[in-house]
């Protein structure tokens, strides 16, 4: 008897041994996936939110994956759709959300905003959240904002003589600055310092296209045409592309094949660049030289064109409730602190953009605030499902007008002949 005893108390001990390892026992967290495209500063700053809501979240794992190239991520992101399976997360500029929205790929987040107990619609600029309205649905939830600024090296102002970009310069002093800052410093015949760079692109055009009372479009909600021959339009079109094949203040096109202007910024030996906030954390390295920013050269009347990223999600996910906690977390105040100090964003919260988590004193550039000042005035393009298609289209004529390539006139053609079966679709 003695020995079944003994027997009972070993089986007893294991069982409660057992039941006391099963307690024990963590969950696994469920994990999610975020995709995003972005150079490494990028990566780093939503490695950084994604360890912070981790912690704060240890139920859930984010799996980020960072595609570099803009043309890859988007096409891997529509590859992942077809094969149904898409990322629980992903954040896209509303330049390229079109396609997805119109596909129903994604899960509108207005539902989810109007119930969160921690974000409001409100949080957010209009300017952004407008972008990615579609059919009067907030469609995903955006991460910041920016316009196209002028970034100068201050140390080649100086040594040429000339004061700072001042608020409200015109085109023609723009082009006068540029002109002096653009130099044959060894008698070559060489350019060796340009005034200034730019990508002959749409997105860089379009603003002075606004500011000159021009259009890109009959219709920028339901557009059937583009409308690049409109006087306005042209002119401002033609002054911009002058400002290489008449002013050459920037680099042509073999220059810029042999180094790009952005190369040439943080080697400093180009005196401006056009660029939105994405720019300033490369920036933030250059030691060989001061510099700041200013806001772009006024036209007749003030316009600036949106920049704008946003986490959406997919509708195919089984996580969506999960997703959307995380993407909740990383628009609360402290989400957007993690990214905004990291200098790549231009937060879409207003009390963030406007306090000194953005408008640091301590960090360049040290005139962010052109970046807040912009706001009122930013447009976006049309939410269309071809959009990119146009864009591209345009893109590449805009580049041979800009190099003297071929004429303007023949490069609006051109873009309007090709750009009409994307917006007839």
């Amino acid at each position: 008897m003695f020995r079944d005893f003994s027997t009972w108390l070993i089986v007893l001990a294991v069982f409660l041994g057992g039941c006391a390892s099963m307690s024990d026992v963590t969950p696994k967290p469920v994990p999610l996936t975020f995709l995003i495209s972005g150079d490494p500063a990028d990566e780093t700053a939503y490695r950084a939110l994604v360890a912070a809501f981790m912690a704060a979240n240890p139920d859930v794992a984010v799996d980020l994956l960072n595609i570099p190239s803009g043309g890859d991520f988007r096409r891997r992101l529509a590859a992942d759709f077809a094969a149904s399976t898409p990322p629980d997360v992903f954040l896209i500029n509303y330049r390229h959300l079109g396609p997805f929205v119109a596909g129903a790929a994604i899960a509108p987040v207005d539902p989810q905003l109007a119930q969160s107990q921690v974000i409001s619609r409100d949080d957010f600029y209009a300017p952004a959240r407008d972008a990615f309205t579609w059919q009067g649905v907030l469609q995903c939830l955006p991460q910041n904002m920016s316009s196209p600024v002028i970034y100068f090296n201050r140390d080649l102002f100086v040594a040429t003589g000339l004061p700072d970009p001042a608020d409200g310069w015109t085109w023609a002093e723009f082009v006068a600055t540029a002109r002096m800052l653009t130099h044959d410093q060894d008698g070559d015949g060489v350019v060796d310092q340009y005034g200034l760079g730019v990508t002959p692109s749409l997105v860089r055009a379009a603003p002075f296209v606004w500011m000159n009372g021009g259009e890109l479009v009959d219709d920028p909600r339901a557009p059937t045409r583009l409308t690049l021959d409109s006087p306005a339009t042209r002119a401002a079109l033609a002054w911009f592309v002058a400002l290489q094949t008449e002013h050459h203040v920037t680099p042509d096109a073999v220059a810029e094949a042999a180094e790009s202007s952005l190369s040439r910024f943080l080697n400093g030996r180009l005196a401006m660049i056009v660029e939105s906030r994405r720019a300033t954390p490369e920036f933030r390295r250059i030691e060989a030289f001061d510099w700041d920013v200013a806001p772009l050269p006024a036209g007749k009347q003030p316009a600036s064109i949106l920049h704008s990223d946003a986490y959406c999600l997919a509708a195919a996910s089984p996580r969506q409730e999960l997703a959307w906690r995380f993407v909740e977390f990383a628009n609360t105040r402290e989400g957007q602190t993690i990214l905004a100090q990291s200098g790549r964003t231009v937060p879409s919260r207003l009390d963030l953009a406007e306090s000194p988590v953005f408008l640091d004193p301590g960090a360049k550039p040290v005139h962010s605030r052109v970046f807040v000042d912009a706001i009122p005035t930013l447009r976006s393009f049309p939410l269309l499902p071809t959009w990119s298609d146009i864009e591209g289209v345009v893109d590449a004529e805009l580049a041979q007008a800009f190099y003297g390539q071929l004429s303007l006139d023949a490069a609006i053609r051109n873009a309007e002949a090709r750009s009409r079966e994307f917006l007839q679709r």
